[in-house]
């Protein structure tokens, strides 16, 4: 038995279930898609009744389609937003629990909560808190003495209303994660920089962040992603891309043409795009935030 723990043939035998439930619940569906966006495809299930003519025709209607555009632009905001706010205020919040001596698993616990809450049920929480009329922010705001109430949906704010609670629902996620590298670097590094004289935020600008480096470079490509793919809370809080199709992001908009107009073969074309936009940008995210091998 043992020989066969020395021999490498057998570890193809234990990896195979995987690369096949890969192969046919990932790979397969992603060529079917790509096939589906040279067809015309009005139903779900079915591979369409001809080809387009041209044959290019849905990827010609990417270049000119305006809410295309407006997506491309809403998604840019948002991968910022993610960098910035979810994995910023994350790294934030990790390097303060990771300095105080007591409650730690207490704020561990309150910032990781928001991550466990249906995306959806946070969409209808936050859709009562943006009310124009005896939402919570209105009614707060008027507390404080404000005479008119904000139309926190209108063209003007809504791509904001939509990206905090996007921001604040994965907070947590990050935090959990950046937590984790900071709970892996060893003590004696700043016990040693106290006793060398180092005040507690020279620890963290010479150590804890020059350690976490790699960690945040994963959080970055994982933000990055992700912001791509985002779908739930935004299309609870804003259906269709309202007000005026103004918030679309290219996860939402590729439901909307499937689900919402039937355009299955364009859905399917705004798929590509989603996963080759995702491939170019996680590389160009590693490649700015390159890891450390030193580390």
């Amino acid at each position: 038995m043992s020989n066969i723990y020395k021999s490498r043939k057998y570890v193809f035998l234990f990896l195979a279930p995987a690369f096949l439930f890969i192969i046919i619940y990932l790979y397969y569906p992603f060529l079917v898609n790509i096939y589906g966006s040279f067809r015309q495809i009005k139903n779900l299930g079915t591979y369409g009744t001809k080809w387009n003519d041209p044959l290019y025709e849905n990827y010609l209607k990417l270049i000119t389609d305006p809410v295309v555009r407006t997506s491309l632009k809403n998604t840019l905001i948002m991968i910022a937003a993610t960098i910035i706010g979810q994995v910023g205020i994350a790294l934030f919040l990790a390097l303060l629990v990771d300095n105080i001596g007591r409650g730690t698993q207490f704020f561990r616990t309150v910032y990781f909560f928001p991550i466990v809450i249906s995306a959806t049920a946070l969409g209808l929480l936050f859709n009562l808190i943006f009310l124009y009329d005896k939402g919570m922010l209105n009614q707060f705001l008027e507390l404080l003495g404000r005479k008119t109430l904000t139309d926190w949906k209108s063209e003007d704010l809504a791509l904001v209303s939509m990206m905090i609670p996007v921001v604040w629902q994965y907070v947590g996620f990050y935090f959990v994660i950046l937590e984790t590298g900071l709970n892996n670097i060893s003590q004696e590094l700043y016990e040693s920089a106290a006793i060398d004289g180092a005040t507690r935020l020279q620890r963290v600008f010479h150590i804890s962040i020059p350690l976490l480096r790699n960690v945040i470079c994963t959080c970055m490509t994982l933000g990055v992603t992700g912001a791509l793919k985002v779908f739930d809370l935004p299309w609870t809080m804003f259906p269709k891309g309202m007000p005026l199709k103004k918030t679309f992001l290219t996860g939402t908009y590729m439901y909307y043409q499937t689900m919402e107009a039937k355009n299955v073969d364009y859905g399917a074309t705004l798929a590509v795009l989603i996963v080759v936009l995702g491939v170019i940008l996680s590389r160009v995210t590693r490649a700015v935030f390159k890891e450390s091998e030193d580390i």
